[in-house]
């Protein structure tokens, strides 16, 4: 009796009893279980946002309603079946007129030995490479904010002293001789510049947020842009005019789309140039953030796009890494410091690049919703 009331206690303290549909119902991937003629015995949250249709019209009805009986799911129920163990298998392309094309990695498990019932786990892998995109960013970003501070540490001093010599000399120097001075004093200042970019990544200070209007972001941006770089490009806008907003600081995200304009508008071609500036809500994926202890979702959706010829192939995978760029003249900074302050907001980019169509998408929180204060137009 003793122990009974010692175990009813601690579970008390734990909060409320965990039950199999509440954990089912938490999980990430879409999960459905089938009998022996694979007719859909249960569809957990996640699965009816998968198929697009609520468990009341999943339960009871067969999957081959939902995928093509060609589908490479059936021939991994066939084999779950026969050998009597899980299965898995990832890079798995499920297409249907209900859920059209989705590229998936799938989990099987019988229920139980002998049993002719299979759990099925399908986990987009679309938001597996978010996940695995985030985490290179950040690691990125790590090594960039060393060296980072390692330069502002042990170059800017020297320079300072090499130009101050220079200067020195060019008091005593003839009119030919002068150009050789300023020369030094010209590159010494283009170092210094640089190392000031490269000492933004060592700021490691949690980034003051609050909430911010995206469209205002985006709006000084553009006029920035058809100021100077982007004059001779034409800008669109497809804002989605009742956007919450961002939880973010206005200044880093001014500067986070002010790189991707400015990369966007030396891209496009000098005739027929075209930058597509858009915001959505769409249902993000949920990552961690710094600081936090619950997962944040990342609704907010800002696409910066182009009409260039695309990201060559030879870069794609490092496009985000520090010093990696294409152009003739480039550092390799700008996607390095877009990557590192979208992390720092616990957002995510990622980009989609084809000849005539590179996007950047960015995808960031919204402001805290409070019961006394409800969404708040971005427009």
């Amino acid at each position: 009796m003793a122990r009974r009331a010692v175990a009813l206690a601690r579970s008390e303290r734990s909060g409320p009893a965990l039950s199999a549909d509440a954990i089912l119902a938490a999980l990430v991937e879409a999960t459905i279980v089938v009998d022996g003629d694979d007719t859909i015995l249960y569809a957990n949250p996640a699965a009816e946002q998968f198929f697009g249709t609520g468990a009341s019209l999943l339960v009871g009805h067969p999957l081959d309603e939902f995928l093509p009986q060609d589908s490479p799911a059936f021939s991994l129920l066939t084999q779950v079946r026969l050998s009597a163990a899980a299965v898995s298998e990832s890079g798995v392309t499920l297409s249907s007129p209900r859920i059209g094309a989705r590229f998936v990695a799938i989990l099987m498990a019988p229920m139980h030995d002998g049993d002719q019932r299979v759990v099925i786990s399908l986990l987009e892998q679309s938001i597996a490479r978010k996940i695995d995109n985030q985490m290179l960013h950040r690691g990125a970003a790590r090594s960039v904010s060393a060296m980072g501070s390692m330069l502002a540490h042990e170059v800017k001093n020297p320079l300072s002293g090499i130009r101050g010599a220079a200067q020195l000399l060019e008091q005593s120097l003839g009119e030919e001789e002068r150009e050789l001075t300023q020369l030094i004093c010209e590159e010494t200042d283009r170092i210094v510049a640089l190392v000031d970019r490269m000492e933004a990544f060592a700021d490691g200070r949690p980034v003051e947020r609050g909430p911010v209007n995206i469209h205002q972001v985006l709006g000084h941006v553009r006029k920035v842009a058809e100021a100077g770089f982007g004059r001779r490009v034409r800008f669109v806008e497809n804002y989605d005019p009742s956007l919450p907003f961002v939880w973010g600081n206005r200044d880093q995200l001014i500067q986070v789309f002010l790189n991707l304009v400015k990369n966007a508008c030396e891209a496009v071609p000098e005739e027929g140039g075209e930058v597509i500036l858009s915001t959505a809500y769409r249902q993000g994926v949920r990552l961690a953030v710094p600081g936090v202890r619950t997962k944040v979702h990342l609704p907010l959706v800002v696409s910066v796009q182009d009409n260039g010829p695309g990201i060559a192939e030879t870069i794609r995978e490092q496009v985000f890494d520090a010093f990696v760029t294409s152009k003739v003249n480039g550092t390799g900074l700008g996607l390095a410091l877009v990557a590192k302050i979208v992390n720092d907001h616990g957002g995510v980019v990622e980009f989609d690049s084809e000849p005539r169509r590179t996007a950047f998408n960015v995808m960031l929180p919204m402001q805290p919703v409070t019961r006394e204060e409800p969404w708040r137009s971005g427009s």
